[in-house]
């Protein structure tokens, strides 16, 4: 089997990377294509980087700002089709619930290849967001479905998604603990004048909170209150997108007069996104990847949304709901202030990339065995 392995955002090149990884290690056959669906360097080629990735055998260049879901999707549909042609491959891998997972999985389930869906089976139940429609599809259209977490594995059996199934971990976790022992020393936190443990840290970006001004607005006054309730400065890595809407809603100003913010801009890297939630005292969020990774690092999460596909947050109490009102968002920090990071992590042990290829490539050789029971967070707190 000759896979290719298709990414085209920060989340899937941090998750998919230790897929590559074992890939490489194992002389297993892949090619890697890139659609282009990020395309800055900071959203994009620093994660290369900093993972230690090959450069893709093709880029489709498929990214376009402001692109609406069907423009950028159709492009990728249009690009991947040839792709796959001409690397000859026998199957497609793709991760998560982005527009670039819809159009590799579609394509790849059209030309009669076999399908592989990292991280399968998350639900958010919620389908006014373009990822559950995404996710679902992709599920769907696998005949490979490498499901994270028991509850994502029981969502899957719920739509009669039993065949091809694997319970695998999160291959965050083998990103994390790879990475963490860079993360200690708290350099990138301290030379921006922080202290670990003496800020909240911030991102924001999914289109539910960012696309409608009244709502956009509501949230920043929920960061203002965040700001109040802990006392401690708010630093904010600001994502592309979000920046254009604020500018389009006028809106930057009502940001920039939240007190004590830290404005980073362009958005920071991977390993200073995982330094500063690791030593934060919370993280405010509406990134389900985020949601996974201070669950890992130790640090109490406030998801800014009203549902989540990472349930698995709720239940060990590191992440809490907290829409984006601002009464709600203050209580949410008041709560999480208060949680001592006791929980143990729920996405894995550290090998589902493993478990991933032995399951796409039929290789029982090299599956560690049944996924193991929660483990302590990386961070140890």
């Amino acid at each position: 089997m000759t896979y290719a392995v298709v990414l085209g955002t920060r989340p899937e090149i941090i998750k998919l990377a230790p897929l590559i990884w074992v890939l490489r290690e194992h002389g297993l056959g892949y090619r890697l294509i890139h659609t282009g669906q990020h395309f800055s360097y900071d959203m994009d080629r620093v994660f290369f980087e900093a993972l230690s990735l090959p450069d893709p055998d093709l880029n489709l260049k498929a990214g376009k700002a402001g692109a609406t879901h069907g423009v950028q999707t159709g492009a990728m549909l249009s690009e991947l089709e040839g792709a796959f042609a001409g690397l000859g491959v026998d199957g497609v891998v793709c991760l998560g619930d982005t527009n670039t997972v819809l159009a590799a999985a579609l394509t790849g389930a059209k030309m009669n290849l076999a399908v592989g869906h990292v991280e399968a089976g998350l639900r958010s139940f919620d389908r006014t967001m373009p990822e559950e429609v995404n996710r679902v599809v992709a599920d769907h259209l696998a005949t490979r479905l490498l499901a994270p977490t028991p509850q994502a594995v029981a969502n899957l059996a719920r739509e009669g998604l039993t065949s091809g199934v694997t319970l695998t971990g999160n291959t965050i976790v083998d990103t994390v603990e790879r990475l963490a022992g860079l993360l200690d020393a708290a350099a990138f936190v301290r030379s921006n004048g922080l202290e670990p443990g003496e800020y909240l840290f911030a991102t924001v970006h999914r289109q539910e909170n960012t696309d409608d001004r009244d709502r956009f607005a509501l949230l920043l006054d929920g960061l203002e209150r965040a700001v109040e309730v802990a006392g401690l400065p708010l630093v904010l890595s600001l994502h592309r997108r979000t920046r254009a809407r604020l500018e389009e809603h006028s809106l930057f100003g009502r940001l920039e007069s939240i007190p004590g913010l830290v404005l980073l801009y362009p958005p920071v890297d991977l390993l200073a996104c995982l330094e500063l939630q690791r030593h934060a005292r919370l993280v405010l969020t509406d990134s389900g990847g985020l949601q996974e990774e201070a669950c890992i690092l130790g640090t109490p999460c406030v998801t800014l949304r009203e549902n989540t596909e990472r349930p698995e947050t709720l239940a060990i109490g590191s992440n809490v709901l907290a829409g984006y009102r601002p009464e709600s968002v203050a209580q949410a920090v008041e709560t999480m202030l208060a949680r001592e990071a006791g929980w143990e992590n729920p996405f894995g042990d550290g090998r589902a990339a493993l478990r991933c290829a032995a399951a796409l490539y039929d290789r029982p050789d090299i599956d560690p065995g049944p996924l193991s029971s929660p483990r302590a967070v990386v961070g140890g707190r």
